[in-house]
């Protein structure tokens, strides 16, 4: 497989500085790397830039699910449904080691959103219009089905249920495997590079943008036929350094998570229930660990640091409480969180929950092209939205013609394993050579359902480099999923690691505490870093550590 090294970041931003793009791209979330992969993939030549860590924004902090926006039925957007519930198996088929379906249970009780009725109709509307294959289409459980089920749930006026699949996918890791095979396609993407100006032709048309690198403070000048900006939450901060925020505008929410232990809150189903204000909330099994979210309130804060308040802690709760009256759970029960922006279009009138996440593309007269709004599950229809719109214009401009999206069909990385159906045989050969090597059989499974087609590039690195990790005072497993990170995966930094590359500070975080001093004294070995920098890394993943256990009051 193509390496995407950390060791060549200097030889990468000199061959930047030197070349011209056609296309270049701001933001290195889901967006970006899907717009990467869809133009590297019809022989455009892309580079994306993105100034913290690849997915470190919304593209990290997501409810973790590839689901098709059952809610928006509510709203009547029967477009946005179709389209993204169809997107659905899509992702999944291209990429079967991070996106697994799940069967996702709605209960209905007296007095409730939901009934009966409007379950079993909105249910059927939904695998209709997602085009839901037979297997996965909707069932409808009695109450004592929907029991059976899952005991925990709440018995006083329960009505009954409806049952049908949704996704749970690693959004972190989704993201960095898009950009891996954009970058196998032809791509450049580097993290830590902040675009923090435009350049323009004596037309005032944009032709690239002035960059600085977060880790050494350098700037540089980069060009290319067309730039995109895919900043998410920060759309409009690049929009206003190109004048042209006008218009609909962004208007941020924040969502919340909250991660349990099993053992505190043992749940065998996922569960998708409403709230007694009438908002809807998942509660999701996991590694060993059940998550509750979102919540979803208007924001104003930091944008790079949103923070989980006492109040999005404690409103959470309360709806456990609500749908799960027998368990006595409390604030000292939490074991980490999360928060999240969504970075929707702005309609006047409109409350949080009820602002659409459509996608929308605004073109300045500069011609900075922007893509705001938007989900997770619909990234790739996006980023193909986005090309389309390039192509047609290298057509009218250069008289250049390129081919239609290819991506529908172009596994991610990882995802090289002939499907889902692919993938169990696949699981099955790997699992073998993992406990040849003497790795436990809860752990191959693990690294294989992580890294997919690529585990055995992990196997080789724990094979060829045990005595370096006893060395190093490092597991030999973390050790090998560490070297990955940095030689495939362009890790620098310890939040790179434990945060976006492992899911282990949301899902581990006792894992984190475990190994954090070994690898960030590794890293900053192998990277020869200076001690004011070594304990800035450090310091980064303290605040990490410290938001994901501590809620805030301000």
């Amino acid at each position: 497989m193509v390496k995407f090294s950390s060791f060549n970041r200097s030889e990468t931003l000199r061959m930047i500085e030197k070349s011209q793009y056609d296309v270049l791209v701001i933001g290195g979330g889901i967006t970006g790397a899907g717009i990467a992969l869809d133009a590297a993939s019809r022989g455009l030549k892309p580079v994306v830039f993105e100034m913290q860590d690849f997915a470190a924004g919304t593209s990290s902090r997501s409810t973790k699910l590839v689901h098709g926006g059952l809610r928006y039925l509510k709203q009547f957007e029967v477009k946005l449904v179709a389209d993204v519930g169809k997107e659905r198996a899509i992702v999944y088929e291209n990429g079967p080691h991070v996106t697994t379906p799940e069967w996702m249970m709605l209960p209905f009780h007296k007095g409730g959103t939901f009934g009966p009725v409007t379950t079993n109709v909105g249910l059927r509307t939904y695998d209709f219009l997602a085009g839901v294959k037979k297997t996965e289409r909707k069932k409808m459980l009695s109450p004592e089905e929907a029991l059976e089920k899952e005991p925990l749930i709440k018995r006083e006026g329960l009505k009954g249920a409806g049952y049908y699949v949704e996704y749970k996918t690693d959004d972190a890791r989704l993201t960095i495997e898009v950009m891996k095979k954009a970058v196998e396609k032809g791509a450049t993407a580097i993290n830590y590079v902040k675009a923090v100006d435009f350049i323009y032709d004596n037309n005032n048309r944009v032709i690239g943008t002035l960059l600085e690198d977060q880790l050494t403070g350098d700037t540089f000048e980069c060009y290319a036929k067309k730039v995109i900006n895919a900043c998410g939450p920060w759309v409009d901060a690049l929009r206003e350094i190109d004048g042209s925020k006008e218009g609909k505008h962004l208007h941020l929410t924040k969502g919340v998570h909250l991660v349990f232990p099993q053992e505190v809150f043992p749940l065998k189903q996922a569960i998708y229930f409403d709230t007694p204000d009438g908002r809807m909330v998942f509660a999701i099994p996991r590694e060993n660990k059940t998550y509750v979210g979102t919540t979803d309130t208007f924001y104003e804060g930091d944008i790079a640091h949103p923070t989980v308040k006492r109040e999005d802690r404690d409103y959470l709760l309360e709806a456990i409480h609500f749908m799960f009256p027998s368990l006595q759970i409390t604030n000292d029960d939490v074991e980490s969180s999360w928060a999240g922006l969504r970075p929707l279009i702005e309609e006047d009138g409109r409350k949080p929950g009820e602002i659409s996440r459509k996608d929308e593309i605004f073109i300045s007269n500069s011609g900075l092209i922007s893509i705001a709004g938007g989900k997770l599950t619909g990234y790739r229809k996006m980023a193909e939205e986005v090309v389309d719109t390039i192509v047609k214009q290298m057509k009218t401009e250069y008289g250049i013609l390129y081919s239609k999206s290819e991506t529908e069909h172009i596994p991610i990385s990882g995802g090289e394993v002939g499907g889902s159906k692919g993938f169990e045989k696949y699981k099955g050969n790997m699992k073998n050579e993992g406990l040849s090597l003497g790795i436990k059989d809860e752990m191959v499974q693990r690294l294989i359902q992580k890294y997919g087609a690529n585990v055995s590039v992990i196997f080789t690195l724990f094979k060829e480099n045990k005595e370096e990790a006893i060395k190093n005072n490092i597991d030999p497993v973390v050790f090998a999923e560490l070297l990955y990170g940095l030689d495939y995966e362009l890790v620098y930094k310890p939040a790179d690691f434990f945060i976006r590359r492992t899911g282990a500070l949301y899902f581990d975080i006792n894992w984190v505490k475990e190994h954090e001093t070994a690898v960030v004294n590794y890293l900053a070995n192998v990277f020869a870093w200076s001690t004011k920098a070594k304990e800035l890394y450090q310091a980064e993943l303290d605040r990490a550590l410290r938001e994901a256990t501590h809620p805030t009051d301000s």
